[in-house]
C-alpha cells in the first residue's frame, strides 16, 4: 500500500491538492457538504491504490524466445504473455524487459487495459550482432490503476538464455584423405580372398600407409594401388580451433578470430552430418566424444573466446592426450616458423593434417614495404608445413569457406605444393622449385 502511494502519478497527486483545497475552503466557510466533496476526492487516490495492490499479485508472466539459438546476424522474436488471474481490471501496463547491451535497447510495450481472467501477448524482435550466450530480462511492468492516479512497478526475476551462435556456411561435399584412417572397430571389405592377385584395390589416396600398396595391382594399373581390405566401422575426425590472441587480427564481428569461429562451426557440422565421429580441440577444451549433436557444438562455439596469452603448444598438447589417427582439420591464426614446426609435428601421429592457415596479417591495412615482409613470411610458414605433409589453404581477408572447402579435398599434395609455390613466386617476385611429392598422391 506505501509502494502504492509512493507511486501516485500527477493525475493521483492533484486529486489530493484538490481534496485538501476544498477541505480548507470547507472549514474557512464552515460547509460540512464541501468536506464530504473532499473527503471523497481524497478517498478516490486511497482506494485505486488498494485495488492496485489487490490486482499486483495476480499477474502472471511467461516469455517464449523463438528460436532459442540464433546465427550472428539473424534475428529472434520475444513473446511475453500476460495473464490476469483476478477478476478486477488492470489499467495500463507499460512493459520493459531488460536486454544486455549486445542485443539492443530495451523494448518498451504498452498493453492499454487486461481484463479480469484474461490473459493477452505482445512480441518484439532482438538482433545480435555478436556471438555470445544472452540473458533475456528480467521483465518489469508498471501498472496503472483505472483512473491513472497511481502506478506501482513490479519485477518478474525470471529470465530466459538466448545462444547466438556462429554464421554457419553451407559446405559442397568432398572426398577428404585420411578419413578412413585410425584404429577402431572395423569390418572385413574383401571382395575376394583366393590370392594375393584377386585383392581388391583402390588408387592410392594421399594419408594411405604405404605398407597397404599392391604393387603387382600398381605395374598393370601404372599407378599406385593399395589394399581395400579393411576399413573402419565409423570415420574419425578432430577439428582445431586456434584461439591464441597472438595468431588473430582485428577487431569484433569481422576480426580474423570471428572467421575462423564460423569456419570451425561450419566444418564440424558438415563431418558430423556426414557421419564422423568428431572431436573438438581448443587449448584448454577437448570435446571427445561429448559432442552428441548439433547444439552442443553451437553452443561450446558460442561461448569460445580469444585467449590474449595462448600457445600453441597447449594445443598440440590437447590434440596429443586424445586418439590418435584419422583426420585432423585446424582452421589455425598465423603462425612463426618455430610454431610451424611444433604443429607439424601432428603429423607424426599418422593422421591426415589439413590447415586452413590463416593470414591474419591481411586484416590489418600495411603500408607495401610491410605488407612484402608479412606475406614473404607468411608463405614461408605454408611451405615449412607442406613439407612435413600438411595440406594447407591460405585463408586471406574476404575469402569464402564455401569456394576454400573444395581444395581441402583435392588429392596429390604434389598439385598443392606446385600452387602454392606458384603463388609464392607471384608475391614474392621470384622462382621457387617444390618440395616434396611431384605427382599427385604419389610419394
Amino acid at each position: 500500500m506505501r509502494e502504492s502511494l509512493r507511486g501516485l502519478t500527477t493525475r493521483g497527486k492533484a486529486f489530493f491538492a484538490a481534496a485538501v483545497s476544498i477541505g480548507l475552503v470547507a472549514l474557512v466557510v464552515g460547509e460540512k457538504d464541501l468536506m464530504r466533496v473532499a473527503a471523497l476526492i481524497a478517498a478516490m487516490p486511497l482506494l485505486s491504490a488498494f485495488a492496485l495492490t489487490r490486482t499486483r499479485y495476480k499477474l502472471i508472466s511467461a516469455r517464449v524466445l523463438d528460436p532459442q539459438r540464433a546465427e550472428v546476424g539473424h534475428s529472434a522474436r520475444v513473446v511475453l504473455r500476460l495473464r490476469n488471474s483476478a477478476r478486477m481490471p488492470t489499467g495500463t501496463l507499460m512493459l520493459e524487459d531488460r536486454l544486455p547491451y549486445a542485443l539492443g535497447s530495451r523494448p518498451r510495450l504498452v498493453l492499454e487495459r487486461l481484463a479480469g481472467l484474461m490473459g493477452s501477448s505482445v512480441s518484439y524482435t532482438v538482433r545480435a550482432e555478436a556471438r555470445g550466450r544472452y540473458d533475456v530480462g528480467p521483465l518489469v511492468i508498471r501498472m496503472t490503476d483505472p483512473f491513472g492516479l497511481c502506478e506501482v512497478t513490479r519485477s518478474f526475476p525470471t529470465t530466459d538464455r538466448l545462444t547466438v551462435t556462429p554464421k554457419i556456411t553451407a559446405l559442397p561435399h568432398v572426398r577428404l584423405t585420411g578419413e578412413y584412417a585410425g584404429s577402431g572397430e572395423s569390418r572385413s571389405r574383401s571382395v575376394a580372398v583366393h590370392g594375393e592377385d584377386d585383392v581388391a584395390t583402390r588408387e592410392y589416396r594421399y594419408g594411405d600407409d604405404l605398407r597397404r600398396v599392391h604393387w603387382r595391382s600398381t605395374a598393370r594399373a601404372g599407378e599406385l594401388m593399395v589394399r581395400r581390405e579393411e576399413q573402419p566401422w565409423e570415420s574419425r575426425a578432430t577439428v582445431l580451433l586456434d584461439v591464441r590472441g597472438a595468431g588473430h587480427r582485428g577487431e569484433g564481428p569481422t576480426s580474423s578470430f570471428e572467421w575462423a569461429v564460423a569456419a570451425t562451426a561450419s566444418i564440424a557440422l558438415h563431418l558430423k552430418g556426414a557421419g564422423y565421429k568428431l572431436r573438438m580441440v581448443t587449448e584448454t577444451v577437448d570435446l571427445d566424444g561429448q559432442l552428441g549433436g548439433e547444439g552442443e557444438i553451437l553452443d561450446h562455439l558460442a561461448e569460445v573466446r580469444l585467449r590474449k596469452h595462448g600457445d600453441l603448444d597447449e594445443l598440440v598438447h590437447q590434440v596429443r592426450q586424445g586418439e590418435h589417427g584419422g583426420l585432423i582439420i585446424g582452421v589455425i591464426g598465423r603462425l612463426d616458423g618455430a610454431e610451424a614446426e611444433r604443429l607439424a609435428g601432428l603429423r607424426m601421429s599418422g593422421a591426415s593434417c589439413i590447415a586452413l592457415l590463416i593470414d591474419s596479417s591481411t586484416w590489418l591495412p600495411l603500408p607495401p614495404p610491410q605488407r612484402q615482409i608479412a606475406d614473404e613470411a607468411f608463405h614461408g610458414t605454408v611451405l615449412s608445413l607442406m613439407r612435413t605433409g600438411w595440406k594447407v589453404v591460405p585463408v586471406r581477408r574476404g575469402d569464402d569457406l564455401a569456394h576454400l572447402w573444395p581444395l581441402v579435398g583435392r588429392t596429390g599434395q604434389g598439385f598443392a605444393i606446385r600452387a602454392a609455390m606458384a603463388e609464392a613466386a607471384t608475391h614474392l617476385g621470384g622462382s621457387a622449385a617444390p618440395a616434396g611429392p611431384t605427382s599427385g598422391g604419389t610419394p
